[in-house]
């Protein structure tokens, strides 16, 4: 790939291969063969460095496939592929290590494999290691290097088709097998006689583990690769959507409509382009030029809107990123919100107003007139005797803004009107949303782990005694870049819901949105959503 600079990791692996092949050009010496063994014992420490990197990486994996595995199991299962051929090609090459120095040392082959290099009495030996690398062959065709050759072939074939064709150039496996060999006087070799002919056993032994070490590089390289394809992918392709994450959606008339847009995988190094459409339910790229734009920074764009008159409202919009293939993405969105007129329950003015749907109680008397003779209408609604005498329960209905109670007196076998007085009808006020006793600001993850249900919490002004119940709500969480979505339909807690609080990080974000409420006048209110931060 056009500029691709070797990573610190890469720059070391080939700095060990040309001391390696220098020595390989000397007289074989005691000092010689004393510089192979320490090359081959650093690069063994370089390979078990790589497997606990490796290790992490897996582990990363893991905890990703926990929180979305939808998202994550085909990048995961790549990743495990990986693994397979890799460990595979490390095994074969440490059997192959282990038959050498069997054949070499003459021991039996479980010995060869507890004994330190070190250790061996043969360390000069080339003429058994040419032989069970060529078998007699002076162009390597026979022999355990071709066997190695074409599993080496193998292996880069299975382990790059792991990764997106246009995307192999970013990989550097290492590995090679086709270079242009020569030796000192210039004359052309392949693969196995360039390895493989006439080296001492300890040439052979450093080869082998430096083949070892440029297989972890491989499987390192790919698997970090698919790691960072997770959140790649989501960018790229339709997973993706643009959130609205509003601050209330339940607005007063002179308060002001906030919220918060965002895409979960996003570029930081671009300003988004964010167009809003006011009154609509969706938006389509044709719209545009109708559309307001608003600026935005860092994947985030922030609105507000004046609250000036009562009723939902809506809007819809386009987030627009670009690519790093220069590709413009667009992210539709939408939401909606209620404006309505504050309301405070005062006891001095309970006796003029009457709350649809709940039972309004009234006292009613006429000086001179006995309570019996008394008669009680009302315009709108229905109204029925209390068991107290001169006690009486309206209700009323949600729709009407006015209701007129006319109080009428039976006086000498006739009906005449005492009187009347009007009351105005207004909505019981919603209820505030509430779990673990918070709609916003920052709480204990266990705590929030340990709650079961979102309640449903009245004004503490207002008098009656009434019951809002939840029917249905929606959990988001924003995890890094990651967004989960979660539904309920009811006033309790999913266990996938539980499941991701109490695997959440410190920082996570929560919110609880989209909460319906059902009252008893029978209409169904949207509340307020709960933001919290897990600490």
């Amino acid at each position: 790939m056009a500029g691709y600079k070797e990573t610190p990791r890469q720059k070391m692996i080939a700095m060990m291969y040309l001391v390696l092949t220098a020595l390989l050009a000397l007289n074989v010496s005691k000092e010689v063969l004393d510089a192979f063994v320490v090359v081959n014992e650093s690069v063994a420490l370089t390979n078990e460095n790589f497997s606990e990197k490796l290790n992490e990486l897996y582990n990363t994996f893991d905890k990703q496939y926990q929180i979305n595995q939808n998202k994550v199991k085909p990048f995961r299962d790549k990743a495990i592929e990986a693994k397979r051929l890799s460990t595979e090609m490390i095994n074969y090459i440490d059997d192959v290590k282990w038959r050498l120095i069997e054949v070499t040392e003459r021991i039996p082959y479980d010995s060869a494999k507890l004994i330190p290099v070190k250790k061996l009495a043969k360390l000069d030996d080339f003429t058994t290691t040419t032989n069970f690398f060529m078998a007699g062959s002076t162009d390597g065709t026979k022999g355990e290097g071709i066997k190695l050759k074409n599993k080496i072939i193998n292996y880069r074939e299975k382990i790059l088709s792991l990764v997106d064709e246009k995307n192999r150039g970013q990989i550097k496996i290492g590995l090679q097998t086709d270079g242009n060999y020569l030796d000192r006087d210039g004359n052309h070799l392949n693969w196995v006689q360039y390895n493989f002919y006439h080296t001492v056993l300890a040439a052979n032994l450093a080869i082998l583990n430096k083949m070892t070490t440029e297989v972890y590089n491989a499987e390192f390289d790919v698997v970090n690769y698919l790691l960072a394809s997770i959140d790649a992918a989501d960018f790229k392709y339709d997973t993706v959507a643009a959130r609205v994450l509003p601050k209330r959606d339940y607005v007063f008339i002179g308060d002001r409509y906030e919220a918060e847009i965002l895409v979960a995988a996003y570029d930081t190094r671009q300003d988004p382009e964010v167009y809003i459409l006011e009154g609509a339910d969706r938006m389509t790229d044709e719209q545009i030029n109708r559309a307001r734009p608003i600026a935005g920074q860092k994947g985030v764009v922030k609105v507000n809107f004046p609250a000036q008159t009562e009723g939902l409202k809506r809007f819809a919009g386009i987030f627009r990123l670009t690519t790093g293939t220069g590709e413009v993405n667009s992210y539709p969105f939408s939401a909606n919100y209620v404006v309505a007129r504050p309301t405070t329950t005062i006891s001095a003015t309970k006796m003029n107003v009457f709350y649809a749907g709940v039972d309004n109680p009234i006292s009613v008397s006429s000086p001179g007139v006995p309570l019996e003779n008394l008669e009680v209408t009302i315009s709108v609604g229905h109204i029925r005797k209390d068991n107290k005498p001169g006690n009486y329960i309206v209700t009323v209905p949600v729709d009407k803004k006015e209701a007129i109670v006319t109080v009428s007196a039976r006086i000498d076998g006739q009906l005449k009107k005492q009187g009347d007085n009007s009351y105005r009808i207004k909505r019981v006020p919603d209820p505030t949303a509430l779990i673990a006793g918070y709609k916003e600001g920052a709480i204990n993850r266990n705590v929030l782990a340990q709650v079961n249900a979102i309640e449903a919490s009245m004004p503490q002004d207002f008098e009656f005694d009434l019951n809002f119940r939840i029917t249905s709500f929606k959990m988001t969480t924003l995890s890094g870049s990651i967004v989960t979505d979660f539904k309920s339909n009811s006033n309790r807690l999913t266990d996938e819901m539980k499941n991701r609080i109490r695997n959440a990080n410190r920082g996570d974000r929560v919110w609880f949105e989209d909460i319906i409420a059902r009252g008893p006048d029978g209409t169904d209110r949207p509340l307020n959503p709960i933001s919290l931060t897990l600490n």
